[in-house]
């Protein structure tokens, strides 16, 4: 997306995935978001890609009109599902999924609803392609409540539960062990981020 795309209305995902030590792994889930069979979408960018090796931890930043957004997350997500196993991950940051939260940000142009009606089909979107993909809503997603990240954290028992078999989703089965539990979001308030519009074409094992 170049600068002159800028006029486009705009929003942004910061994809929190539990993976951070498979460098490869980070980067072929990034360039899933940008297109497929080498075709870059010329309306999505990955601006940044922050890892920490101790949490085994990524959050990919990807930014795309609004109605590009739902389909290019969906396609990083697929890809998230069939790289990482909660099984055998090991980190010291507390996560319930392979994919573990997916909030939806307005940047430019777009409101909280919108980016919440994107959020929620996003959502069904992956129970219906991954199978044992389990998702909780929160925020402006989770409706009528609109309940917080850290009202669904309590509930959920997310910083002392490893066993989730027991849950209930608001979609999908109980969570299989190797997807384990999705939290799906669009802010519940007004709020605005800042992001620098840097884009990349690809993601290379050199950056």
């Amino acid at each position: 997306m170049s600068s002159s795309g800028l006029g486009l209305r705009l929003a942004a995902c910061l994809l929190n995935i539990s993976e951070a030590r498979r460098k490869h792994i980070v980067e072929k889930i990034a360039n899933a978001a940008l297109g497929k069979n080498g075709q870059k979408h010329p309306e999505v960018s990955v601006l940044n890609i922050f890892s920490d090796q101790d949490y085994n931890r990524s959050v990919i930043t990807i930014a795309a009109s609004i109605d590009a957004l739902g389909n290019s997350v969906l396609a990083a997500c697929l890809e998230a599902f069939q790289s990482i196993d909660m099984q055998v991950q090991e980190g010291i940051h507390p996560c319930l999924g392979a994919v573990d939260l997916i909030p939806i940000y307005p940047l430019t142009d777009v409101g909280v609803e919108e980016c919440g009606a994107v959020a929620r089909s996003l959502a069904e979107n992956l129970v219906l392609h991954v199978p044992g993909c389990s998702v909780f809503l929160f925020g402006e997603a989770d409706l009528p409540e609109k309940r917080t990240l850290v009202q669904r954290r309590k509930q959920l028992g997310w910083f002392t539960r490893r066993d989730f078999s027991a849950l209930e989703p608001d979609l999908g089965a109980a969570p299989a062990r190797r997807c384990g539990l999705t939290g799906q979001q669009s802010p519940d308030r007004d709020c605005s981020i800042s992001l620098g519009m840097k884009s990349w074409s690809s993601v290379t094992a050199d950056s």
